[in-house]
């Protein structure tokens, strides 16, 4: 008896831990100046969504910094330029940018962040980009975001 109710739990419990599981996503910035991945799908069941990223190599933020970064396509060249002018003190993004959906902090080797985004913003057919802002980084390090079904 003991047995069918641990099995009955575990398996109540399965799809909450999977629901969530499936509510986050872990990228990686390398001192190669790329992502791990070049597309994130955010499925339409998560009310929040949450980046970590994760950056293993060995070069500090000064030089080889990293950030995710999330925009709307359209607006990714903007977010970029305002970005590089606010500077490494403002970690690439430029302070109180309303065309900035979500980003993490800029972060050097060894470090990680995490963002989490209410995604009630996202709409679905729009088209999204991520990328890193530290100044050229995202001629390499982009990729589209995409609100699943």
């Amino acid at each position: 008896m003991t047995r069918q109710l641990l099995l009955l739990a575990l398996l109540a419990a399965a799809p909450a831990a999977w629901s969530a599981e499936q509510c986050a996503v872990e990228i990686h910035g390398t001192d190669q100046m790329t992502f791990d991945k070049a597309a994130i799908t955010v499925p339409k069941a998560c009310t929040s969504f949450t980046v970590t990223l994760t950056h293993p190599g060995d070069m500090p933020k000064n030089v080889m910094g990293h950030n995710w970064v999330l925009s709307t396509a359209a607006d990714m060249q903007g977010v970029l330029d305002d970005g590089q002018k606010a500077g490494e003190a403002q970690g690439y993004v430029k302070p109180g940018d309303t065309r900035v959906i979500a980003h993490t902090r800029l972060i050097g080797g060894g470090e990680k962040d995490s963002v989490t985004l209410d995604t009630r913003s996202l709409k679905t057919g729009t088209d999204y980009s991520f990328y890193c802002s530290f100044p050229f980084h995202s001629t390499l390090m982009k990729g589209t975001l995409t609100l699943g079904s």
